[in-house]
């Protein structure tokens, strides 16, 4: 019972009513955003395959 009061302190006292979300949206808007990017930037070559 004492760790989970410790783990509960470990945060500060301003953030303790925030919602965090999980780590896997993180990582999917992470992996979206990395495609987009790469589509605009490579647009060019991208569409040169297709023609």
């Amino acid at each position: 019972m004492s760790d989970e009061n410790n783990n509960e302190e470990l945060r500060p006292r301003k953030m303790r009513g925030v919602a965090f979300p999980k780590a896997k949206y993180g990582v999917i808007l992470a992996i979206i955003i990395i495609i987009v990017v790469n589509l605009v930037y490579y647009k060019e070559t991208i569409f040169s395959f297709f023609k």
